[in-house]
């Protein structure tokens, strides 16, 4: 196997090279795509019981200090000064005009202290961020180094209270520590129920191929991730999201407190008030292509004379669903499901039925 050195590497590497993953870069990283059962098999597992996935590429960040809360709720829209203990939240770093900088998980752990899980290709711009804006504060931010797992699919409860972490009263967007320098979230990215684990690097290898070795457990690379996230809806930054998309036109009001939806202390609070009260120019909205062929991300949308409409910026098979699908923007006016568009796929209009999000039905409100 070929290393490539100028990627980052995941500290499991090479047990992933012994499961047999095959690599490719994501994000700066060498990453595990899939493995040798193939992404179809991988997909449909994680479905029917539980996915491996690592995860370590992402980054937490630790805020603590005085002004914690204060700095949370500067950056993110988030009431995080009346956010309960061990609860996670979804938002968003968002710029004056609020372009989505990045979606994140906030979770507070102690009045003082939150954990923010940032995406890999982000990390370094988002930490940038919340340095700067923490000036003159009294906060600490530290970026700790740990192993980074995704435990998700209907057996995943019980497959980790079988590793003997106790996660019986931890409800759906919830954490805790377990143990010193652990963090346990439930929470994912497939529309499964599961959990997200954080550990120290050197108990890694140990609790992953515990967990591996469960004839319950397969592990999961990127595309099946990828194909699971999708049919779940979810939104995946530098796709779905950038910072020229605000969470409003992305369908993402939901995460943002009725409270602050008018103003607020958060950057982009008077652009945010402002697009829900002229109601946002175009909608991110579901997307079926007529037939079998996947549409994927770039592909241009029109109406049926062939004037533009918009654009596909995901888009694959649904293993689950046995169709493709597909998500993209349009404008708001054509945001009604069943709006019949085309997709230009290499020079052929595929037709394009706009559909409720997400596809499948979602199991990860549990616990």
């Amino acid at each position: 196997m070929t290393e490539n050195t100028s990627l980052n590497q995941l500290p499991l590497k090479d047990l992933h090279a012994r499961a047999g993953a095959k690599f490719a870069p994501f994000a700066g990283w060498d990453m595990p795509v899939s493995y040798p059962p193939g992404v179809l098999k991988e997909h449909l597992h994680c479905r029917a019981h539980a996915g491996l996935f690592d995860i370590s590429h992402m980054r937490l960040f630790e805020v603590s200090g005085a002004d914690a809360a204060k700095l949370i709720a500067t950056l993110c829209p988030l009431e995080a000064a009346e956010q309960a203990l061990g609860a996670s939240k979804y938002t968003f770093l968002l710029n004056e005009q609020a372009g989505v900088i990045d979606d994140l998980i906030v979770t507070r752990l102690a009045a003082d202290r939150f954990v923010i899980v940032a995406n890999a290709a982000r990390a370094v711009i988002d930490e940038r961020w919340i340095r700067d804006h923490a000036t003159g504060l009294d906060i600490f931010i530290e970026a700790p180094d740990r192993v980074f797992l995704a435990l998700q699919g209907p057996d995943a409860a019980a497959i980790i209270e079988d590793a003997a972490i106790d996660v019986s009263g931890l409800s759906f967007m919830s954490g805790f520590e377990p143990r010193p320098g652990w963090f346990v979230t439930r929470s994912g990215y497939t529309g499964e129920d599961g959990f997200e684990i954080a550990l120290p690097i050197d108990r890694a290898s140990a609790f992953a191929e515990s967990l591996a070795r469960d004839e319950r457990v397969e592990w999961i690379g990127l595309a099946a991730r990828d194909s699971l996230r999708l049919e779940a809806g979810l939104c995946l930054y530098g796709n779905d999201l950038d910072e020229e998309t605000d969470p409003i036109s992305a369908g993402l009001i939901w995460a943002i407190p009725k409270s602050l939806r008018n103003g607020g202390p958060f950057i982009g609070a008077q652009r945010i008030a402002e697009i829900i009260d002229n109601g946002p120019a175009q909608k991110r909205v579901g997307l079926r292509p007529e037939g079998r062929q996947p549409v994927r991300a770039g592909a241009e949308l029109t109406d049926s004379d062939g004037n533009p409409t918009g654009r596909v910026t995901s888009g694959g098979f649904g293993p689950s669903v046995e169709h493709p699908v597909a998500m993209g923007y349009v404008p708001a006016a054509l945001a009604k499901p069943d709006t019949q568009l085309f997709a230009d796929v290499r020079g052929k209009p595929v037709g394009m039925r706009v559909v409720k999000l997400p596809f499948i039905v979602k199991r990860s409100q549990k616990g």
